[in-house]
């Protein structure tokens, strides 16, 4: 694991990496990303319908194959997800797009 990936690890996704607190807060809800440039990361799901979740995600980073791109997470069908604030489920990295 490089210095990066490292930095990476139990934070959410979007939040600022200056942030005191850039983990998980007990209210809300997340998705745990698994693979990728994203690997480790949380996305805040918090609100998110069941269909949204279904769609996953098309997340900007500059970490992945296309620098400024967004790399691609979905859920894998019928993966149990718990209902609540915590980590609800995973979406797996599934490609990188420019």
């Amino acid at each position: 694991m490089n210095g990066d990936e490292q930095l990476l690890r139990g934070r959410v996704y979007g939040h600022d990496h200056d942030n005191p607190d850039p983990g998980p807060l007990p209210w809300q809800t997340y998705a745990a990303l698994i693979g990728g440039p994203l690997d480790g990361l949380l996305l805040d799901i918090t609100g998110w319908r069941p269909e949204e979740i279904d769609d996953g995600a098309a997340l900007s980073t500059e970490l992945g194959q296309f620098p400024g791109g967004r790399s691609l997470y979905d859920p894998r069908p019928g993966e149990p997800r718990t209902p609540g604030p915590g980590v609800s489920c995973r979406f797996y990295h599934s490609g990188d797009t420019p």
